[in-house]
């Protein structure tokens, strides 16, 4: 289980840092004094855009955030419920997650177009991996 909990503290940090481009962005957009007082002038109705590709990050990032605690639950679950044989396919499939992940926040924050959902659905067949690992 040692690889499955590496991965999971990999893609917590990854959640971690998703966040990074897109708030120096804002910052960038809004500039020193409206990012550090919070709020632009106007703010709300009059918000400076951000470029796309941080929206499209953000998005990413908070789509990482809603599929985080079911990695969570079946890696965590697994370290308590599979048997020993069943460590390496758990490790394995957390480790498909992870590069699916970082795949899916590169592909979805690039705008790059077929691949973003492929790269989604295939951390979510990891995900489900994992969980037959139970049975």
């Amino acid at each position: 289980m040692q690889q499955a909990f590496h991965y999971l503290a990999q893609a917590g940090v990854l959640t971690a840092l998703m966040w990074v481009p897109y708030i120096l962005s804002r910052m960038h957009s809004w500039g020193i004094r409206d990012f550090l007082n919070n709020y632009p002038d106007g703010f709300p109705a009059a918000e400076p855009a951000p470029p796309l590709w941080a929206q499209r990050a953000k998005r990413a990032h908070l789509n990482m955030v809603e599929t985080l605690p079911a990695f969570i639950a079946v890696v965590v679950a697994a370290s308590y419920l599979a048997d020993d044989g069943a460590a390496a396919e758990v490790g394995r499939w957390a480790m498909i997650f992870y590069y699916a992940r970082v795949a899916h926040y590169i592909v979805y924050s690039l705008g790059i177009p077929y691949l973003r959902t492929p790269a989604y659905l295939v951390s979510w067949a990891a995900i489900l991996m994992i969980g037959t690992q139970l049975a």
